[in-house]
């Protein structure tokens, strides 16, 4: 019998999880799951519970949150510096759940806890992101996506202003107040070693197709194809861009003459301007930033 544990953000999903929480323990408990589980408490407490998972020989470790909960956990295992020898087990509560769309594990918590009973196993690449923070030149870990401009302002924006209303209407907020604000900017853009300067209104780091609540982002991502999908929004105006927002739940985005997909496993980009940087919906920094992927990194529960 496998030792499993695990890793509970009650607040993920706008508290919906703590809400969740006795349902799947009487789920786990039913279908004879033997595993012991840790609250997190804070920001980063996930990453460092893994870290101590591992050092108690636990051989998966689930994450039981939202796409940031599941983030923090693959930085601990990662830190840790057994990540191949450990698997990652996911019961999505949050509410955006945009990584387990593409990986292929059920939204609903009941059927998730399930598949833990007796899983497949896919593995799965990861991505590295090296920003600069308080002046510091940082690192950090992302499975699903990164991306800065727009895309990491409307980050900002949810999180920090809007956190306190969860889920869709932050998110909108959010959104709103970023497009009535937010200005265009110069970058330098390196795609494994080509170089271009533009003006953008977003680039986004595709490792799973989705990301943003849904959106169809990268409709040709492959998390085991050692490859970033790279999107760059160029310089659209805001009615343009307002006009075809709802392209990009679709996935008919990449027909729009001002929308640029590449594929490549180092990125660098640099701005005159302050440009904020997230990974999967946490703001990390700024730039200079440099993203590379981590190919056949990480196993996967389904």
């Amino acid at each position: 019998m496998l030792r499993v544990k695990l890793i509970v953000n009650p607040a993920a999903g706008a508290g919906r999880t703590r809400k969740k929480w006795p349902q799947i323990v009487e789920r786990l408990k039913s279908i004879g799951l033997r595993f012991e589980h840790d609250f997190t408490e804070a920001p980063r407490h996930a990453v460092e519970l893994a870290k101590e998972a591992v050092r108690q020989g636990y051989e998966t470790v689930v994450s039981v949150g939202g796409d940031g909960t599941i983030n923090e956990v693959v930085n601990g295992l990662y830190e840790s510096g057994t990540l191949e020898d450990v698997s990652l087990g996911i019961i999505s509560t949050g509410t955006g759940s945009d990584y387990i769309r593409t990986v292929g594990i059920p939204r609903h918590h009941q059927e998730a806890c399930q598949r833990l009973l007796n899983p497949g196993k896919v593995l799965v690449d990861i991505g590295e992101v090296e920003y600069r923070s308080n002046g510091q030149t940082e690192k950090r870990l992302f499975v699903n996506f990164a991306g800065l401009g727009f895309d990491a302002e409307v980050v900002q924006a949810t999180t920090q202003r809007f956190k306190i209303l969860g889920g869709l209407p932050a998110y909108l907020l959010g959104l709103l107040t970023t497009f009535l604000c937010y200005r265009n900017r110069e970058i330098t853009l390196k795609v494994d070693g080509e170089v271009v300067s533009k003006k953008v209104c977003t680039a986004v780091m595709s490792n799973g197709k989705y990301g943003g609540g849904s959106m169809f982002v990268a409709p040709d991502a492959d998390l085991t194809d050692g490859y970033f999908d790279v999107l760059t929004i160029d310089d659209i105006s805001k009615p343009d861009l307002l006009w075809s927002l709802p392209r990009i739940y679709k996935g008919t985005h990449l027909t729009h003459h001002k929308v640029t997909m590449q594929r490549g496993q180092e990125i660098e980009i640099e701005s005159a301007k302050r440009l904020l940087v997230q990974a999967d919906g946490e703001l990390l920094g700024e730039t200079p930033a440099r993203f590379r992927v981590i190919p056949s990194a990480l196993n996967v529960l389904v």
